[in-house]
């Protein structure tokens, strides 16, 4: 109580000396009640991992080995445990043979967990650590089944409790992003099948260990919910200024536990996918699976940029130092093609990538926008360049709005997520009221001016273009089929859905012509498709202005009958489902 009653800070000191004092008076309860011979008394969970709050419950289990007789065991259970109810301390207990402590590990995933931290307190050490061992060993064995379930046990914790990042009543520990994915995190790198980014995961787990703590000195009670009426008093107990800087410090931790989960999750299933796959692999290679390597395969997605294993990693040719874009073409080429940004490319950008001048040159402030008008892919790019620092660096205000509580239940994110998904959201809104404007007037010259560069590699050639664009004006040039080439060669956007496109008729835009509207992904050939459909449609083209938002086309079309009248309303409308069926 004394130690409890203490003004010291939250801290691991405070948690440490808790647990210490917890272990020599359970160690004296042993003592005194004469233990048989093969028992051993041991702690599990937070308490195995010495983690105990002011208020946290006891974990114990008292081990036997099954040689003493069951009613002394039971006597020595009711000498340890009828103490530490009398004191009012929660208690989850059991008493066990090794076999019958891992029988249950076996059938129950939270078992297993708790005791993969088991610590000996008292008895026959030797015997706990032997179940310590063989636990870790039949997790290690099992891993390829048990992960699973335990990422089904995280998923249904987070669909449960929510997002601790974006609560503003969090549960500090089964919140998504909370001390118990800190435990899976734990567990996880006990499989040793993947690990964590540990990059502020050990300052993450302590924010929350300490807002836990405060928490519970606070309320005098074994709470884990961050409630309203509490925050100012926890905000006290650890120093902060007020309770929202307690809040951006929770949701700042709670972001990296998240972002590790996921990049950790994530590897799991990479591993474990490639596990499934060798026994089908030895058997088509007719040997051994480690008999032939398969040579590692790396699809360009721009330049600098490559697809591999799943991920959007950097080019062995991508030189960040002196490619100040890099960052930003790397997360927009990830986002639109609906992949993970790798966490090393993160890191090495974070670590190596030239500051971008000011002001910023074309080229960044398109990958910015095509990153943010990607859609919902875009939220997990963002996250990973935000886990290393480089949203920050990028644009520097926006320290002012990271990880932000907004005091509104009406709001869903802070204030720097509810910024990124309004991006998100806008990507998928079409109908924008054009100012693209009367179209030219009579006896204008057609001019075409071209700036061709290559999306990644080499620069093109210029005497090979300018002998296509001859051949395709004089009709020796296959259009269709090189573009379909290309667009078999053109890098798919996994598990991204594309937007329809979308064709509008904009009323009186025009006395000179009928004004037409294409928003459509964009796309190798999508022009062409588009002038394929206006030639069969036998409309004339007065002017065609084409411009491209990030990953989107937005093309405005002045057209006419031709004789230069304006098309009929019912003719236009037919025009627009033509084109739109082309561009399906």
């Amino acid at each position: 109580m004394r130690l409890l009653q203490e003004k010291t800070p939250s801290g691991p000191e405070r948690r440490t000396a808790l647990a210490r004092l917890t272990d020599d008076w359970l160690a004296a309860l042993f003592a005194a009640a004469a233990p048989p011979q093969g028992v051993a008394l041991v702690a599990v969970g937070g308490y195995g991992r010495a983690e105990l709050s002011p208020r946290s419950d006891l974990d114990l289990l008292l081990l036997h080995d099954g040689s003493a007789p069951q009613e002394a065991v039971a006597a020595l259970a009711d000498r340890l445990w009828y103490p530490v109810w009398d004191l009012g301390i929660a208690l989850d207990h059991s008493v066990r043979t090794p076999a019958q402590a891992r029988a249950t590990a076996a059938e129950d995933l939270k078992v297993q967990l708790g005791l993969l931290d088991a610590r000996p307190l008292a008895g026959d050490t030797a015997l706990a650590a032997a179940l310590r061992s063989t636990v870790l060993a039949d997790w290690r064995n099992q891993a390829v089944r048990r992960l699973p379930e335990l990422a089904e046990l995280c998923r249904d914790r987070a669909e449960r409790a929510g997002e601790l990042r974006f609560l503003l009543e969090p549960d500090l520990k089964e919140a998504r992003g909370g001390l118990r994915d800190v435990q899976a995190l734990r567990a996880v790198a006990a499989s040793w099948l993947a690990d964590a980014p540990r990059d502020g995961l050990d300052t993450a787990r302590r924010r929350l260990l300490d807002a836990r703590d405060a928490l519970h000195l606070a309320t005098g009670r074994a709470t884990d919910r961050l409630a309203l009426q509490e925050q100012d008093a926890v905000a006290a107990e650890l120093g902060l200024l007020d309770a929202d800087t307690l809040l951006r410090e929770v949701y700042e931790a709670a972001g990296i536990v998240t972002y590790a989960s996921d990049v950790t999750w994530r590897e799991v299933g990479r591993v474990l996918k490639a596990r499934s796959a060798r026994p089908r692999l030895r058997t088509l290679l007719g040997g051994r699976a480690g008999e032939r390597k398969q040579p590692v395969e790396r699809t360009p997605l721009a330049e600098g940029v490559v697809e591999m294993d799943g991920e959007a990693v950097l080019a062995l040719s991508a030189r960040p130092e002196r490619d100040p874009a890099l960052p930003l073409r790397a997360a927009a080429a990830a986002a639109q093609h609906g992949l993970p940004l790798s966490p090393h490319a993160v890191r090495r950008l974070a670590t190596t990538a030239k500051a971008l001048p000011v002001p910023w040159p074309a080229e960044a402030r398109e990958a910015l926008v095509t990153l943010l008008g990607a859609g919902a892919p875009a939220v997990p790019v963002w996250e990973a360049l935000e886990a290393e620092g480089l949203v920050t660096r990028l644009l520097p205000d926006w320290e002012r709005v990271r990880h932000r509580p907004q005091r509104n239940p009406v709001h869903t994110w802070t204030v720097d997520r509810h910024l990124v998904e309004t991006a998100v959201r806008a990507a998928d809104l079409r109908a924008v009221e054009l100012p693209a404007e009367l179209g030219p007037g009579p006896g204008s010259v057609l001019v075409l001016d071209w700036r061709v560069a290559a999306e990644y590699g080499s620069l093109p050639q210029g005497h090979r273009l300018r002998a296509d664009l001859l051949r395709a004006l004089d009709g020796t040039l296959d259009i269709p089929a090189r573009l379909a080439e290309r667009e078999a060669a053109y890098p798919r956007r996994r598990g991204v859905q594309a937007p329809p496109p979308r064709v509008t008729v904009a009323p009186a835009e025009s006395r000179l012509a009928t004004v037409l509207e294409v928003r459509a992904q964009d796309a190798p050939g999508l022009l062409h498709r588009i002038g394929r459909a206006l030639e069969g449609a036998a409309v004339r083209v007065r002017s065609a202005h084409v411009s491209t938002l990030g990953a989107n086309a937005v093309d405005t079309l002045y057209v006419t009958r031709p004789d230069g009248s304006l098309l009929p309303d019912e003719e236009a409308v037919d025009l627009a489902r033509t084109l739109e069926a082309a561009l399906g």
